[in-house]
């Protein structure tokens, strides 16, 4: 199964990494997507993410590499069609197009905590609570 992570899960999952995050994102059952600027808008919030979490820097670029295995980054240009579709899903959040635009193109859910972006009937959004029961429901198959 697909599932296109947002970056604001990303960084929530290095900060907080609920049991259930930890267990999906490290689970092959599902295949995270997600666009190639991901990693930069991670690595962007470094400082953040070692206040918070009290991590080394060798241990943040251990965790980036760990990011780069898991995740199957995506250029821009292989899903660019579907933009325009996807901002007309979100007119107020044009931010997070090109999430929708990605899910578009693979016909899969957004993993997101940001409840407005359900407030459209195309895409699915999952927050970590509704992908873990479909998690669990793929582990029992």
């Amino acid at each position: 199964m697909f599932v296109v992570i947002d970056a604001n899960e990303l960084i929530s999952l290095m900060i907080r990494g609920s049991r259930y995050a930890r267990e999906i994102f490290l689970s092959e059952k599902i295949k995270l997507i997600a666009p190639e600027f991901i990693i930069e808008e991670f690595a962007n919030n470094k400082e953040e993410i070692l206040l918070k979490t009290r991590k080394t820097e060798q241990e943040f670029l251990i965790a980036l590499s760990i990011l780069k295995d898991r995740i199957n980054l995506v250029p821009e240009s292989e899903f660019a069609d579907y933009m325009k579709s996807a901002c007309s899903l979100i007119p107020l959040h044009q931010k997070d197009a090109v999430y929708f635009a990605l899910a578009l193109k693979y016909d899969c859910p957004i993993w997101s905590e940001e409840k407005v972006l359900k407030k459209q009937n195309q895409i699915k959004v999952l927050d970590t609570l509704e992908l873990y029961e479909i998690f669990r429901q793929l582990l029992d198959n």
